[in-house]
């Protein structure tokens, strides 16, 4: 298990672990439930635990049962108390696994999007509030609060408040993050950063290009 520490545990706080004998067999379906949580397939899982994608699929498939010290180090991993992952209790993750993108485009939905760079973690309170996403920020229009490589964890909808940071798509090119302003006759999009321009664009403009919200910033993760 020395592998699966070091390879997988690097986000967590390992704690000294006390192991049981009497542990009821593990729920059914509740490792995909997490593994599919944290967008894991079983071959990355397998390659956490040090074990094969058979051994995985099997336990899973409930045909086959881990050992205790093994469930110890799922319940862990997965942030569940071991009497979820092998009782009836409902499932509760601490936490969720969401897609880091390089860019966002018009035409392709989402949660189609190949360009992953990487996953962050957000509570599980805060998914259970909405569809979540995140985006690494490029140029420095956005400076100095947002630098180029940072992360911004995003809630995706439709529209946001005067003022707030969004993710905008303006006449199908690339996403953009910006202060949207509202104005009478149309919006600004804002960069925080002095030496560009704000953007305006008419209501017209933005039925014809046109200018689409794809959701609101609720969090920026600085990457030094």
């Amino acid at each position: 298990m020395g592998y699966f520490l070091k390879f997988c545990f690097t986000q967590f706080t390992i704690r000294d672990i006390l192991f049981t004998k009497d542990v009821d067999a593990m729920k059914t379906n509740a490792l995909r439930a997490l593994r599919r949580a944290r967008h894991l397939t079983q071959a990355e899982l397998a390659e956490c635990l040090g074990v094969s994608k058979s051994a995985v699929a099997m336990w899973e498939g409930g045909r086959r049962e881990p050992d205790v010290e093994t469930l110890q180090y799922l319940s862990e991993f997965f942030g569940v108390s071991l009497d979820e992952l092998t009782e009836n209790a409902p499932l509760r993750p601490r936490s969720v696994r969401i897609p880091v993108l390089g860019r966002v485009q018009a035409g392709i939905p989402l949660d189609a999007v190949e360009d992953i760079l990487d996953y962050e973690e957000i509570p599980a309170e805060l998914a259970e509030n909405g569809e979540y996403f995140a985006l690494q920020i490029r140029g420095q229009s956005m400076e100095p609060r947002f630098r180029e490589g940072d992360v911004v964890i995003v809630r995706r909808q439709a529209d946001v408040e005067s003022g707030e940071i969004a993710i905008v798509l303006v006449n199908g090119d690339l996403a953009t993050v910006k202060k949207l302003v509202k104005q009478k006759n149309g919006v600004s999009l804002v960069p925080l950063n002095p030496a560009f321009d704000p953007l305006f664009y008419s209501e017209q403009e933005i039925s014809s290009l046109p200018v689409r919200v794809l959701g609101r910033v609720v969090e920026l993760r600085a990457k030094f």
